[in-house]
């Protein structure tokens, strides 16, 4: 292998743990105490994002729904509002791009359910709408972003932000985050209906 290249990925692993070491940890902790509440009380948490953050919500659904069945019980209710192609197509060439996840989140959502947002930027007007949405239905909102958190964060309690600017860095310290997440919740899961 070239030297140039070896060196770039030993960089990019040396920039990811050191942003690893400089995640709020604590906030993550209060985002799994959030979800294990919401379990407990048989909530829906609602995953999500646009391109690859799209993708990091359905992963993390299917760890929520599958990866948190423990001891024969049941994992989360979780959905992932980007899941569908054909409904969010239907509903961004019927509405607006900017709605499809608003009004996902109206049709579906109850009182105490919980969204959680992915986003690089923070800025992306589906998901700024889809968490003024949950605002007005009074829902939790969970945030997981990047740079310097954009709008999304003001609209996000508690929000963790990947401390870097790099949006291929900072996608891959969400999935870690909720990896590491998962695993620190089942031990706890079995005291969850």
């Amino acid at each position: 292998m070239d030297n140039t290249l070896t060196q770039n990925l030993l960089e990019y692993a040396a920039d990811a743990a050191d942003k690893i070491k400089r995640t709020d940890f604590a906030t993550l902790g209060r985002v799994g105490e959030i979800l294990l509440a919401k379990k407990a009380s048989g909530n829906t948490v609602f995953l999500v994002g646009n391109g690859g953050s799209a993708a990091t919500a359905s992963h993390v659904t299917n760890d929520l729904v599958k990866g948190c069945a423990v001891g024969g019980a049941p994992g989360f209710r979780a959905l992932c509002l980007s899941d569908s192609s054909t409904l969010v197509t239907c509903l961004a060439n019927d509405f607006s791009y900017a709605e499809i996840y608003a009004f996902l989140l109206r049709t579906h959502a109850r009182p105490g359910d919980v969204v959680i947002a992915f986003s690089g930027s923070g800025n992306s007007p589906n998901i700024l709408r889809c968490l003024e949405a949950a605002r007005e239905l009074d829902l939790t909102r969970i945030g997981f972003g990047g740079r310097d958190g954009g709008k999304m964060r003001a609209l996000c309690d508690p929000f963790l932000l990947a401390p870097t600017d790099s949006m291929e860095l900072l996608e891959d310290l969400h999935l870690f985050y909720f990896h590491n997440l998962v695993c620190a919740m089942r031990p706890c899961l079995g005291q969850c209906p």
